[in-house]
């Protein structure tokens, strides 16, 4: 094996040749025979033999299953990237090695055990497509298949319950997120389909993992309050000056107001002091408006169709359907664009995919880039990157980028290029950083007579973006992408492309990673095919300006002063090393930044994620428990509450205990009992507190004619209102979070500010449990049907 000489995992090399060895055996076995292996491996297991010690045996067996149901047989390269998975790192296996057929192996080896492996792509097609090609090698062997996502908007609803039984699901990591928080809010346990985390094989790791890092996936509840300051917060931030009124950090990610600006705002809204406590909802809607203005960027973040905001994903230009950015920032953005203001609802649960996958017992991926961001990988999700050598050479040629002084320089060079080859029927790759880029460049082959597909946020669908990424190897095809360029999606060249050169690539700007800017080059020279990637860029380029140092701006306001337009066709001017190594340092820079900021996204949602599990936690509890265990929290609450109520108040008033009594224990409290309370002492008061309650509590359970119905009032109860608390909890928590953020240079410690915010909400909120659960309990109104069922209505 002369072609892994360069591999360090020794080790898993020994495994290979064990399970090449293997080879024959199976080969010879009949299909009956091959099927059989299955049950053969689960009773090894269950006699116990680890799955390390059956990977050769397992691993040859589906490999000659591939052969025999798919027509291909795995490479040994992607043996070996299979290899990796089972032992959790990601492997990192260049554009066309075949990362499905990878899969197959670890997913069999995982599915023996049972349900809890899942295979996690990034769109709902690729889910469905990757199941349905390899899906019947696992029904084949006797696995059970199943996918956790609808095929599209008009497809039925997946059945959960069926779904998670399976020993593999396909699903997408939002479609996995979502489920695990639905769980969470399952009133039965027979409603809690996941049936744990045991092995995970995610495709483009790297995207989800790195890039979509900082999005938490929210399930929304009903709506909060809702205020009418989104448009006057922003007429107000619009007429703002910067570096008067507010400042922006370097990278262009923070935005926050100075002292002066401060002062402007309490003058505008008449405030006498916009910071204290009683104004800090004003306070909120400005810092959003703030951020949707000078922060969220149109065509780069978010677009505008039809009267509605969709984010984007910022790294592959996707849209993000079905999310909103909470805490009133998607709201903040509808103001600053004047399309309708959707409602602002409460968050019921979230959680960050960083957290959700760190849940699974093994982790692993596959992806063609990852190598560039080892480190941060290691450390956040403690799994490894072992990079995969590729089944043939490399013969892509990736040339040495070209820097211009200014963006219109770049493009019209660029241009020429395409033109060169556009000209000799070459197919040609354009990407762009921004949606907005991408429609500029797209004008610009127009104006030029220039046949083009175009595919970004808005012009594609999953299975648009198939068709046009097929084309895109095609003779004389040309097609400009933002960063998505098709993952997941193999660009085929036909003869005529093979044997002209190949694909080229044409970055029209240096990307915010140079992770990125390999995924692009990646596009081409699938397989050892041939292919070029050709990258432009300019001292105007957005990771240049936000990530550079000050002399470069001064640097190029004196060319262009002094040059004039004629600099715009002088590339040479910028060709020198140092300016190489300003690309490279920017994009470092950016890169620091971007980890830092998922660093600090983590940081804050591992405070969130504690509270989270302990009311998760609590919730099953409940789920599971057992009359005795539902009686004894109900008295506890009436215990808690009489406590509680008596200690807060060192002055005695008749008028507030007769409103404590009407508002939480009896709507038709008798006044009377009252008569004298000036001289009744607290020991007097509490025991009347506990009588007005048991006698209450007694009326209540004499509704029930069986005992279970009243075990399941008392446990429903207790289900309502912690997750009411949990609901409150959680739009708390993001809404602490929005203002403790926006503090970040005003203070050292925001996370400190956060965690020790975080702990007081809590702790409230675990107070304020105990008389919500009385109340409810005692309050509620009960509604006897006729054949015995109870309905309820929570106070």
């Amino acid at each position: 094996m002369a072609e892994f000489k360069g591999f360090k995992k020794r080790k898993y090399i020994k495994i290979l040749r064990t399970i090449k060895g293997l080879a024959s055996k199976y080969k010879n076995m009949t299909d009956e025979e091959l099927k059989a292996q299955t049950e053969r491996f689960r009773q090894r297991l269950q006699k116990g033999e680890t799955l390390a010690h059956i990977l050769p045996e397992a691993y040859a067996t589906v490999i000659e299953a591939d052969r025999r149901i798919l027509g291909m047989a795995p490479y040994d390269v992607q043996v070996l990237g299979a290899i990796v998975l089972f032992h959790g790192n990601v492997a990192e296996m260049k554009t066309g090695e075949g990362k499905t057929l990878t899969a197959t192996m670890p997913l069999y080896l995982m599915g023996l055990t049972g349900p809890g492996n899942f295979l996690v792509t990034a769109n709902e097609y690729l889910a469905w497509r990757d199941a349905e090609e390899v899906g019947k090698v696992y029904r084949w062997l006797g696995l059970s298949v199943a996918v956790g996502v609808q095929r599209n908007a008009y497809d039925k609803e997946v059945d959960r319950s069926v779904v998670y039984k399976s020993d593999i699901v396909y699903t997408t990591h939002s479609g996995l997120g979502f489920d695990y928080l639905l769980d969470n809010l399952a009133t039965e346990v027979d409603k809690q389909y996941l049936q744990g985390f045991n092995f995970v094989v995610i495709d483009e790791l790297d995207a989800i993992l790195l890039d979509m890092a900082q999005i938490p996936l929210i399930i929304s509840g009903a709506p909060t309050l809702q205020f009418n300051l989104y448009h006057l917060a922003d007429k107000f931030v619009k007429s703002l000056t910067e570096e008067v009124d507010y400042e922006i950090s370097e990278d262009k990610q923070q935005v926050w107001f100075t002292e002066e600006g401060i002062e402007h705002s309490s003058r505008y809204f008449g405030l006498s002091e916009i910071l204290s406590k009683e104004n800090q909802v004003h306070y909120r809607h400005l810092v959003l408006a703030l951020k949707a203005n000078y922060v969220q960027e149109v065509g780069r973040h978010y677009v505008v169709e039809e009267d509605e905001i969709f984010l984007l994903d910022e790294m592959n230009g996707r849209k993000m359907i079905g999310t909103k950015l909470q805490g009133g920032m998607h709201q903040a953005i509808e103001a600053k664009e004047e399309v309708t203001i959707t409602l602002e609802t409460k968050s019921m649960g979230s959680i960050t995919y960083q957290n959700l996958f760190k849940m699974f017992r093994v982790l692993s991926g596959m992806t063609g880039t990852a190598y560039t961001d080892v480190v941060e990988i290691r450390d956040t999700y403690d799994i490894d990157v072992v990079p995969i050598p590729t089944h043939r050479p490399i013969k892509r040629t990736d040339h040495k980028s070209s820097i211009y002084l200014t963006n219109k320089a770049k493009m019209l060079s660029s241009l020429e290029l395409v033109k060169k080859a556009v000209a000799a029927e070459r197919p040609v790759l354009i990407a762009t950083g921004s949606v907005t880029k991408s429609r500029l460049y797209s004008l610009i082959l127009l104006n030029n007579r220039i046949p083009h597909s175009l595919l970004n946020a808005t012009t594609a669908t999953a299975a648009k973006e198939k068709r046009i990424v097929h084309q895109a190897g095609q003779r004389g095809a040309v097609t400009v992408a933002t960063a998505m360029a098709g993952r997941g999606t193999d660009i085929k060249l036909d003869d005529f492309s093979r044997e002209n050169g190949g694909l080229m690539v044409v970055g029209t700007e240096s990307m915010t990673s140079d992770r990125i800017d390999n995924q692009l080059r990646g596009r081409a020279g699938r397989q050892g095919e041939p292919g070029d990637s050709h990258f432009y860029t300019s001292l105007e380029d957005k990771v240049v300006v936000e990530s550079s140092p000050e002399w470069v701006r001064k640097f190029r306001k004196n060319l262009e002063n002094k040059q004039g337009d004629e600099v715009a066709t002088q590339e040479g001017l910028l060709n020198k090393k140092k300016f190489q190594r300003l690309i490279e340092k920017s994009q470092k820079n950016k890169k620091n930044q971007d980890v830092n900021s998922r660093k600090t996204t983590l940081e804050f949602d591992d405070v969130i994620s504690v509270l989270r599990e302990r009311v998760y936690a609590t919730r099953n509890k409940v789920l599971t428990g057992t009359p005795t265990y539902f009686r004894e929290v109900i008295l506890k609450s009436y215990k808690h509450t009489a406590e509680n109520f008596l200690a807060e108040r060192k002055k005695r008033d008749a008028f507030e205990f007769s409103d404590f009594i009407l508002n939480n224990l009896d709507y038709s409290f008798d006044q009377s009992r009252l008569d004298g309370f000036d001289k009744m002492s607290v020991k007097t008061l509490r025991q009347l507190l506990d009588d007005i309650i048991a006698e209450k509590d007694q009326r209540i359970l004499e509704n029930f004619p069986h005992a279970d119905q009243s075990y399941m009032y008392q446990r429903f109860i207790i289900l309502k209102s912690l997750d009411q608390l949990w609901i409150d909890l959680a739009d708390a928590l993001v809404q602490l979070k929005t203002v403790v953020q926006s503090r970040t240079f005003g203070q050292q410690r925001p996370l400190h500010e956060f965690e020790k915010e975080a702990n007081r909400y809590f702790t409230e909120c675990m107070e304020r449990l105990w008389i919500d659960i009385t109340r409810n309990m005692l309050l509620s109104e009960l509604f006897i049907n006729r054949d015995g069922s109870v309905d309820i209505e929570l106070p």
